[in-house]
């Protein structure tokens, strides 16, 4: 399967970047309605209608859904370049349809999403509200996963740029976990399925982003959707679409989890999903918490008077802007920062820090704007040339 030329074929050019709403996914489920069910399930806090696209007729029911998370849009953008590939008239676009039936929520938080939030309108993630269904959106997740009843859940999200994976540690681009359905975190039939698909996808993705695919960590929590649904006897998968070197549009990443749906229905499809995939899925290195979005290195400080050498590290903080959402590099840690990297890092090789207000020493909080030496200018966390 020639996976680039798929995704190439099949990218829905009208989803770009971060900010992905029902306003820019309604014209393309208009488009989708003439060979697949489109219809309004139910409404949001606000009521803004939630929308359901039902594809394909076989055996094999996958549940999916995404922005459960309203400001976590790149599983969102990978769906539709999908179903794209799906609502074609090819082999492949056949044998899925005849294979497979996909009930698809893609924009479960639609609040939230409009607002550039995690959480919905007032305020409740709905990663968080699986045992008690207080929100309209968690409710609907879960009469249709009653009324469906999937083979398989797909419980699409983004996670931060702050995770890696490995030993020399690269950016966790992709992410996934097979959720435990209890404390102890057995292993039953169910879990051992969604274990087989992961290793599926993550021999596929190993071909173009290696060392790139991490574990998202296994603890259980009844109140997470995953282990609820994995302890309702569901084959689960969590999805997390994260960094890929300078793609802050995550353009790159919504291609390799495009790559990651593909291999994993074709491995279900080839029944090669029956074989005990256990160690393969634990050998995926779990994410950690290790990067930072930019680092400065060697930066001389004057502290009370007393100079010293030290590192800071800047994290963007993502603000939405006139419909688009914009990086805002903020000075976030200061200190020897031994074991952490960054996405970009600068060494200044001891020249002097200064910010704006002549402060000698970096602010956490505050804009990563400054100059090293004077001559070595910095604007929202970038040298300016």
């Amino acid at each position: 399967m020639d996976f680039e030329q798929l995704h190439s074929n099949y990218n829905e050019s009208r989803l770009y970047g971060r900010y992905v709403t029902n306003t820019h996914i309604e014209p393309l489920l208009a488009d989708l309605k003439q060979n697949f069910k489109v219809k309004v399930e139910g409404n949001s806090v606000l009521g803004d209608p939630i929308y359901s696209i039902a594809a394909g007729n076989g055996p094999i029911k996958i549940y999916m859904w995404s922005q459960m998370h309203g400001n976590e849009a790149t599983t969102t953008k990978a769906i539709f370049d999908f179903l794209n590939l799906l609502n074609d008239e090819t082999e492949l676009s056949y044998q899925l349809r005849k294979a497979f039936t996909f009930l698809i929520l893609p924009v479960l938080n639609p609040d939230g999403a409009k607002l550039y939030t995690r959480a919905n309108a007032v305020e409740v993630d709905l990663n968080r509200d699986s045992l008690y269904l207080t929100q309209p959106e968690s409710q609907l997740l879960r009469k249709l996963f009653e009324e469906f009843k999937p083979d398989y859940c797909y419980n699409m999200h983004d996670q931060r740029t702050i995770f890696g994976v490995g030993d020399k540690p690269k950016p966790a681009t992709v992410s996934f976990l097979a959720p435990s359905f209890n404390i102890e975190r057995d292993i039953n039939e169910f879990r051992q399925k969604a274990i087989n698909v992961i290793a599926c996808m993550n021999e596929t993705l190993q071909q173009f982003i290696p060392g790139q695919v991490g574990r998202f960590d296994d603890s259980f929590n009844i109140n997470c959707i995953g282990d609820m649904f994995q302890s309702l006897n569901v084959p689960t998968i969590l999805f997390e679409a994260g960094h890929y070197q300078n793609d802050y549009e995550r353009e790159q990443t919504r291609k390799y989890i495009f790559f990651a749906l593909l291999s994993g229905f074709n491995a279900i499809y080839e029944n090669v999903v029956v074989v005990n995939k256990k160690t393969d899925y634990f050998n995926i290195p779990q994410n950690k918490i290790i990067f930072y979005d930019v680092m400065y290195k060697n930066v001389k400080i004057n502290y009370e008077n007393k100079e010293k050498i030290t590192n800071f590290a800047s994290q963007y903080k993502e603000e939405l802007f006139e419909n688009s959402v914009i990086f805002q590099a903020i000075i976030s840690e200061i200190g020897n920062l031994e074991g952490l990297c960054g996405h970009e890092e600068f060494d200044v090789s001891g020249a002097e820090f200064q910010d704006k207000e002549l402060n000698k020493i970096p602010i956490i909080g505050q804009k990563a704007d400054f100059s090293f030496g004077g001559d070595r200018n910095f604007v929202n966390g970038k040298e300016i040339k």
